[in-house]
């Protein structure tokens, strides 16, 4: 049983966060610490970009050893396309914290957001990294939430608790996005912590499974970031022993770990840059889970999908195209299409309902597409939002 429970990133024992300001954005917390009092198992999963950020390139190094301690992150500079002197300045960072925490550089992992091929400013990432371990506390994760918002209009936070062995075993996380965000897997930055006993391997693959049908299920706008990072620290602080891959105990981890990534992932899908509408994209029917999910992707990436939406227009045939372009293996005369509860379409044919009755699901402020495919038992979800006005001027004006 899931029991969901406060404090994001510090919901779980023996972690601290902070987040502070120091000047990298314009204006509210920027600079986020993430602490166990322990060392953890360690385990992320990062961009497929080739523009992989200095932050990317060096945790892909250091969670070769499975074992980490701390999180240092930033918003407001992506530290990407930075060359050499980026490298330097995630290891300054780390080993500044190091320092300050009493821990080893190694220990420590580095993430930026923000503006791209722009220099750190590093005296005031150092100041910040001082303030922000003075104030590390237990109660520390929403302020660590705050700190790495760029475009973000509210922090994202979830944690549950489930019972292990006997004991309250606690996993929460963090993250930030809101634009730039599709597979694999956004401009995103998300940040999991738990207190329970699971060595790296076993958790990485924990993690790889819970990514891909959150994360990895989620876009905005269909852009790829050069930063995005998920990465997950288990200290084993809840006093349960180490767990068995494929044990009862393992399933229940993962279902908590599952259900705090798709928290995290609907709600950067609810604060899409200029979003007024949250869409869920369910294809059920379909061949092979592959198929089902190249379809629901295909719908919830496509620009004319998301401006309907928005327009509240019920333009059925845009979805109906979008699907049929998807490579999933389709049979038009098989295929049905619902806007929330009302049919649209019924094995390749129009319902005939009135354009009132079928635009009523969209008038709300969150919808759900259904694409049956009728060919098979496999399904997926995708998670996405409208495509507004708002969504051009922010981005029109965001470098400056």
């Amino acid at each position: 049983m899931l029991t969901s429970i406060d404090g994001g990133v510090t919901a779980a024992r023996g972690f601290r966060a902070a987040g502070v300001r120091c000047g990298v954005k314009t204006s509210g917390l920027d600079l986020a610490i993430i602490c166990s009092d322990r060392d953890c198992s360690a385990a992320g999963l990062f961009t497929t970009n080739a523009f992989k950020a200095a932050s990317v390139i060096l945790n892909r190094e250091r969670l070769a050893s499975g074992r980490a301690r701390a999180i240092v992150a930033n918003s407001g500079n992506a530290n990407a396309c930075t060359g050499e002197r980026g490298l330097k300045d995630a290891e300054r960072i780390c080993r500044r914290a190091g320092e300050l925490l009493g821990i080893s550089a190694d220990l420590v992992l580095n993430a930026s957001t923000g503006v791209i091929g722009v220099p750190l400013p590093m005296q005031k990432i150092e100041c910040g990294i001082e303030e922000a371990v003075n104030s590390l506390s237990e109660s520390g994760g929403k302020a660590a939430a705050a700190a790495i918002m760029t475009t973000d209009t509210r922090p994202k936070l979830s944690a549950y608790e489930i019972e292990l062995d006997g004991r309250q075993v606690r996993i929460g996380g963090i993250c930030k996005g809101a634009g730039m965000i599709c597979p694999n897997m956004a401009t995103m930055l998300c940040f999991i912590t738990t207190d329970a006993h699971i060595g790296p391997d076993v958790l990485k693959k924990s993690l790889a499974s819970a990514v891909e049908r959150s994360f990895n299920s989620l876009t905005v706008d269909g852009d790829m970031s050069t930063n995005d990072s998920v990465i997950v620290l288990a200290n084993g602080a809840a006093g349960c022993g180490p767990m068995r891959e494929g044990s009862s105990q393992h399933e229940l981890f993962e279902q908590a770990l599952n259900q705090v990534c798709l928290d995290l992932a609907k709600a950067i899908a609810r604060d899409g840059e200029g979003a007024t509408k949250y869409v869920e994209v369910q294809v059920t029917g379909a061949a092979t889970y592959d198929d089902a999910k190249a379809a629901a992707m295909a719908v919830a990436n496509s620009p004319l999908v998301k401006t309907a939406v928005f327009g509240e227009d019920p333009n059925w045939g845009r979805v109906l195209c979008a699907v049929g372009r998807s490579g999933a293996r389709i049979v038009p005369e098989r295929t049905s299409l619902f806007f929330g509860d009302v049919e649209i379409v019924s094995r390749g044919e129009p319902t005939g309902i009135d354009p009132e009755t079928a635009r009523r699901p969209m008038l709300e402020p969150e919808l759900v597409i259904t694409v049956d495919l009728g060919v098979g038992a496999a399904g997926a979800t995708a998670f996405t939002c409208d495509l507004s006005y708002d969504y051009v001027r922010i981005n029109a004006e965001y470098h400056t």
